[in-house]
């Protein structure tokens, strides 16, 4: 497949308004816009003004029905390119072969909040790429955290229900710190393990670009000769998995709440390209039953350490959408547009999910013609039996719109499995029909203290914080009371500490905790750092005397953004002042310079805002000598004043050893 195939198929649904006439839908050049057509010049509208009632018909309907979750989202075009030759384990044939790439678009959004919802809150984030092979469309559609709340779809309507905004006063927004999403997770003991993750670093990243991917729930692999493998997908940041601190996540969602796709979009126009590695887990079909969990639970990780990555290939973002709406919220997504070669589990989860996808499109998008959509088109041909319904693009020529016939010799046809066609792995399956769950599904508190052992001390601080900060926002005394009794059983230490903070007794002594796991370092984002400096963002204050050019150019050289801050807008030299003290803020930078001392006493009382947020906050904070230094940082890690040393400091990223910082 040629890498700009999709390209071209999007260019033929592409258009510029730029230096034409201004024309009805209908392609009638129009001599006015600005008044409507009235009897006389102060008489009233008159209906036959067909432009008036185009033009306001159509901003009328311009909106569409947002995502019940996923709606707050933002995405990118991009090429995935293979490693190798994967057909030992699948016939999908974007894996066939090393180096063969395959067009993609990947959608990162929220799942809680609405579409106009902050973007740095505390929630699971989607990640959903679409693969346009040459043998169909395939999506991934996964989140950053690997597993989910519960383990059956049919409980799907009521963890959204609770975590959304409570019904009688549509409050909180896009936040799960509320009665209602904790009387469901001690109500539901199989949220134990996902709440855990939930209350982690790992539902605040620093970016769309810096956080994992994961397919959730277990698929199957299966190659040309039949045998299949399931399968987990995990989607790995070359740059690593970074996290936002709290404090400064809150302050983020007022200062930018379009933090996270701002940093997406300029990213991409600056050539800093996104970059992911896809891999898998994979288990053979004989070994299913050879786990202390059940494979097929939803709620349950595979340790790296029992069954090992084997990565597949990489994707690289490297085009933003040209129409958000046409791109962004008009893709639709589903976990059962598979190609040959990659196939469905019992995953009770995954069951349910291959309904619901198609089911949301169809009241989204305004019926069952969402494929044809340029966005979601495929780049193979496709020929059914489908015809009429809301937004038909096709014009279909000839009599034939069923099978079998005659007067169109039998086509459109099936085909083989050997010609390319879908043919659905036979799993044997025997049983009675039955409203329940396997016995091998009720552990449910292993793996979370699994993730708790996992984690860094400073992680298990964070979760202990995540857990203070929610409850404490719970205002039914009785469900904080039950969330400490339910995560004692995962660890009674960390439960202790949040009893005490937010109000009741401590778990007693009957409630036993469970059993120790082995750690698995690949569940902590703070065992596994990836240094690294290109694209970060660095502020520096600056006066009229400042000597900017020994900070900027080294850091402009390591691929880092400098920004000038000061005062007031104006010049320094050559370059221009980018914000004052008054529209920037420290928490949209990485690190922070001071160069300036200013006369005006409230500018400088801004100044050590601006120094004691980065310091809170752990990130690199730089001074032109120790004169200028807050005495109070003096010798703090990853407070320095050479700029070799503050570049190093900013590699490092956070420095949680600063033993008084308060993020």
């Amino acid at each position: 497949m040629k890498n700009n195939e999709k390209i071209e198929q999007l260019k033929q649904f592409t258009t510029t308004d730029e230096g034409q006439p201004l024309t009805t839908n209908q392609g009638l050049k129009l001599t006015n816009d600005e008044h409507s057509l009235t009897l006389g010049e102060r008489g009233p509208t008159l209906m036959e003004d067909f432009h008036f009632r185009e033009k306001m018909t159509h901003f009328d309907h311009e909106r569409i029905p947002e995502r019940v979750v996923h709606a707050r989202g933002s995405a990118a075009h991009g090429i995935f390119e293979s490693y190798g030759d994967a057909s030992d384990i699948t016939m999908a044939h974007f894996l066939g072969e090393k180096g063969r790439q395959t067009p993609v678009f990947v959608r990162f959004s929220t799942v809680a909040g609405s579409r106009g919802s902050a973007e740095t809150v505390r929630d699971v984030r989607g990640f959903a790429t679409k693969f346009y092979t040459e043998e169909g469309n395939y999506d991934l559609v996964g989140n950053n955290i690997p597993i989910f709340f519960i383990q059956d779809a049919i409980k799907f309507p009521d963890l959204i229900h609770a975590v959304k905004p409570e019904p009688h006063n549509e409050i909180p927004q896009a936040q799960s710190a509320h009665d209602t999403f904790w009387d469901f997770v001690v109500s539901n003991e199989e949220t134990a393990h996902m709440t855990m993750w939930h209350m982690s670093d790992r539902a605040i990243p620093k970016s769309f670009r810096q956080m994992e991917g994961f397919g959730v729930n277990t698929f199957r692999f299966v190659n040309a000769d039949g045998e299949a493998n399931f399968v987990k997908f995990h989607w790995k940041p070359v740059l690593g998995a970074h996290a936002l601190v709290w404090d400064e996540a809150q302050k983020i969602a007022g200062k930018d709440p379009d933090f996270h796709r701002r940093d997406l979009y300029d990213n991409i126009e600056a050539g800093n390209y996104p970059e992911f590695e896809l891999a898998v887990q994979l288990i053979p079909q004989a070994d299913e039953f050879n786990f202390d969990f059940d494979i097929l639970d939803p709620t349950k990780v595979w340790p790296e350490e029992l069954i090992p990555l084997r990565k597949l290939g990489k994707m690289i973002l490297n085009r933003n959408v040209d129409n958000f709406f046409a791109e962004t919220e008009q893709v639709a997504f589903h976990v059962g547009h598979v190609v040959p070669g990659i196939d469905f589990s019992n995953d009770p989860l995954l069951q349910g999910r291959l309904f619901s996808y198609t089911d949301t499109q169809l009241i989204r998008l305004g019926g069952p013609n969402f494929h044809e959509l340029p966005i979601n088109r495929p780049v193979c041909p496709f020929h059914n039996n489908q015809r009429d319904g809301y937004s038909r693009m096709t014009i279909n020529r000839g009599r034939v719109s069923y099978g079998k016939n005659s007067l169109q010799k039998n086509t459109p046809h099936v085909v083989d499995q050997k010609d390319g066609g879908y043919k659905h792995y036979e799993e044997k399956v025997e049983g009675r029909k039955v409203r329940a769950r396997s016995a091998s599904f009720e552990d449910h508190y292993s793996q979370a203290r699994l993730f708790w052992l996992s984690q860094t001390d400073d992680e298990k601080q964070h979760i202990i914080n995540a857990f203070s900060f929610e409850l404490g926002k719970v205002e039914t005394i009785e469900i904080r009371k039950a969330a400490v009794d339910m995560f004692a059983r995962v660890d009674r230490a960390m439960a202790e500490q949040i009893a005490q903070r937010i109000g009741v007794t401590p778990p007693s002594d009957t409630i036993a905790q469970v059993a120790d796991q082995p750690p698995s370092d690949a569940l902590s984002m703070l065992k596994n750092p990836v240094q690294f400096l290109k694209s970060k963002k660095v502020g520096i204050i600056v006066d009229a005397g400042s000597n900017i050019e020994e900070f900027i150019t080294p850091l402009e050289d390591k691929g880092v953004t400098v920004e000038l801050i000061s005062n007031k807008q104006g010049k320094i030299g050559e370059r221009e002042i980018d914000h004052t003290l008054d529209t920037a803020s420290p928490v949209l930078y990485d690190g922070l310079i001071v160069c300036a001392t200013f006369t005006d006493v409230v500018a400088n009382r801004k100044v050590q805002m601006f120094a004691d947020e980065i310091f809170n906050h752990y990130k690199a904070l730089g001074y032109v000598s120790f004169e200028s230094m807050d005495k109070s940082y003096a010798n703090a890690p990853g407070v320095v004043t050479a700029i070799a040393e503050f570049i190093n400091a900013l590699k490092i990223g956070r420095h949680f050893d600063r033993t008084d910082a308060t993020g």
